[in-house]
């Protein structure tokens, strides 16, 4: 009866240092990752004396319910305004760009046409172009047009987006048989009833991903709306707390309401990724197993 020879402690050491090292790498990633946010929750509690005399860390001096209503009524409750246009300029700006992104990834994966190869290579091309290169020639665009400083003027440009169309691309390629389209044209369906009740049932997944990548440069979206926009009345969060943030120093009353005003900005979006996770997993994962 043999016997398992015993492990040879010269190859273990570098898989456990390996692991040792992997280990460390993610407790570092996580603690930068959260210690910001630690810092945001805990100083949006402090009073504005608070903030600047005591530790951030400790619990003591707590003001959460006298920054929140400060927050909502500072400058006319010009807050709640930016709040709404944010979450307007966001939520259908990702809605109807995701549609939009996915049915022209769906139109360069299940159809040949001219030049099709030349066009999606200039997709990904955009790709690779910064949004902050294109603000001067959006903001010609629309100064030509006569919509600066309008709601127009910052919703339409981002309902078109390059990285989008690529992932609908993969998403139909990866959850779209071209067998299934051509049963529902044997049946009689057109091109249009096809894509609406068969094909974009099937890029469900893909459609929440793309919509999570689109609400979230939305949201975070500040170069176009400084850009475009005059009027506070159509500034979103991330512009009117710039606009806090740069009278603080002058205001020292502005600075609790900003920490405050941040914290609620983040969590739209921690709702949105929680509420969808189990859309946007498997959407990460379009082609990898068949």
């Amino acid at each position: 009866m043999s016997t398992a020879a015993p492990a040879n402690p010269a190859l273990l050491r570098p898989r456990l240092l390996g692991r040792a090292t992997v280990n460390v790498v993610v407790t570092l990633s996580v603690l930068y990752t959260l210690l910001p946010v630690l810092w945001l929750v805990l100083a949006s509690s402090k009073s504005r004396d608070a903030l600047f005399s005591s530790n951030i860390l400790s619990f003591s001096d707590f003001s959460l319910v006298r920054n929140v209503k400060d927050l909502f009524a500072m400058d006319g409750g010009l807050y709640s305004r930016w709040y709404g246009n944010s979450l307007l300029y966001a939520v259908l700006g990702a809605a109807l760009g995701a549609l939009i992104s996915v049915a022209c990834g769906y139109a360069f994966d299940k159809y040949d046409f001219r030049h099709k190869e030349k066009l999606f290579g200039l997709v990904l091309a955009a790709v690779m172009v910064p949004q902050t290169v294109l603000a001067l020639p959006l903001y010609l665009i629309a100064s030509a047009t006569g919509v600066v400083n309008t709601f127009w003027s910052v919703f339409v440009p981002v309902l078109f987006n390059p990285f989008g169309v690529y992932l609908g691309r993969i998403f139909a390629q990866g959850y779209v048989p071209n067998e299934v389209l051509e049963a529902a044209r044997v049946d009689g369906a057109g091109e249009l009833t096809t894509y609406v009740k068969v094909a974009l049932r099937m890029l469900g997944p893909g459609l929440i991903t793309v919509f999570l990548f689109q609400l979230t440069a939305i949201w975070n979206n500040f170069f176009l709306p400084m850009v475009m926009l005059s009027d506070q009345d159509l500034y979103p969060v991330s512009l009117g707390l710039y606009q806090w943030n740069s009278q603080a120093s002058v205001s020292p009353e502005y600075y609790p309401v900003v920490i405050m005003g941040s914290l609620l900005a983040v969590l739209p979006l921690i709702l949105a990724f929680v509420l969808l996770q189990r859309f946007w997993r498997s959407g990460l994962t379009a082609g990898a197993v068949k």
